[in-house]
């Protein structure tokens, strides 16, 4: 803690950042900032419409509400701080402004793994044991996995955020990259890393590879039982609702995979900002897209709340 706030006081780091001011980093940044307002705009209307509307009161919509705060927090996280560096031409950030990216960062980063691994058994269930659903899946089971995702996430978090802001930085302060991530922060430091290279490739093995083998396993299963259904609709259903959450967990897990389990010989700086680029902007603005336009429900209920705002303003 003395090593943290001796170094906040006087120090700080320089984001070098993704784009430089020429005309086509400009139209760059223009177009991340449009991501990031439907990213924005997305995930609190995804979350308003399952809170308000009963029909989507179920253990799916409650997890899919869980994915889109995360990648609300997600995006709020990295954005905005680096839109004002880029802006404003000042690219510093504090040591503790540092250490607190840092934490909602990895904490966020691996809650929604841990829950899309989680929402991959929510499908299994739902599939290949539809009559125990409800009994499987109750109130207090959907609670469990969803406080069970925040706490691991946080755990990882604060690990990282210890670690990192606990090594000494006596060289230079510019990272490359555009918010503060442990791996580049990591080649700063004046001591060997080594050991917490090890508890941080630890941290990512068991953060994503441990649910990204209960997808796996699910997905085999879900397979196996949707073969078996004799009804060509309730086949058709049971594929569209998997499809979607395929689709997240592919782009969400790709990036991550990337930017993680590469050994470090094979890394590029810019290689991984690109790649950051992708699941701390763009996945948060697609799963809500994904998850509302191929689902009758969110549909649904979004042309209920258009229509009864409708109505309140004709009245």
């Amino acid at each position: 803690m003395g090593i943290w706030l001796n170094q906040s006081s006087t120090d700080g780091f320089i984001l070098l950042g993704i784009f430089s001011h020429s005309q086509a980093d400009f139209a760059l940044f223009s177009v991340v900032m449009m991501v990031f307002t439907v990213a924005l705009c997305g995930n609190v209307l995804l979350i308003c419409l399952i809170y308000m509307d009963p029909r989507l009161h179920t253990p799916m919509y409650f997890f899919l509400s869980q994915l889109s705060l995360m990648d609300l927090l997600l995006v709020c996280d990295i954005v905005p701080k680096m839109a004002a560096n880029f802006l404003s031409g000042r690219k510093f950030i504090s040591f503790v402004g540092c250490a607190i990216q840092i934490g909602f960062f990895v904490s966020l980063v691996g809650s929604e793994g841990l829950l899309l691994g989680l929402m991959a058994y929510d499908r299994y269930v739902a599939i290949s044991h539809p009559l125990h659903y409800p009994i499987l899946m109750s109130q207090r089971v959907c609670l469990q996995i969803a406080v069970s995702s925040w706490t691991f996430g946080i755990i990882d978090g604060m690990i990282q955020m210890v670690g990192a802001i606990s090594l000494p930085y006596c060289g230079s302060r510019n990272v490359d990259h555009f918010f503060c991530e442990v791996p580049a922060l990591l080649k700063l430091a004046c001591v060997d890393t080594s050991i917490f290279d090890s508890l941080l490739f630890a941290c990512c093995v068991f953060m994503l590879l441990l649910p990204f083998s209960i997808i796996v396993a699910s997905y085999a299963r879900i397979l196996g039982a949707v073969l078996h259904m004799h009804s060509a609709h309730a086949r058709k259903k049971a594929l569209a609702t998997c499809s979607s959450h395929l689709t997240a967990v592919s782009l969400f897990y790709g990036a991550a995979m990337f930017i993680y389990l590469r050994p470090r010989r094979y890394r590029a700086p810019s290689h991984d900002k690109v790649v950051s680029l992708f699941y701390t902007v763009l996945t948060p603005m697609l799963n809500p897209l994904i998850y509302s336009l191929r689902n009758r429900e969110v549909m649904g209920a979004l042309k209920k709340g258009l229509n009864h705002c409708r109505v309140g303003n004709w009245h």
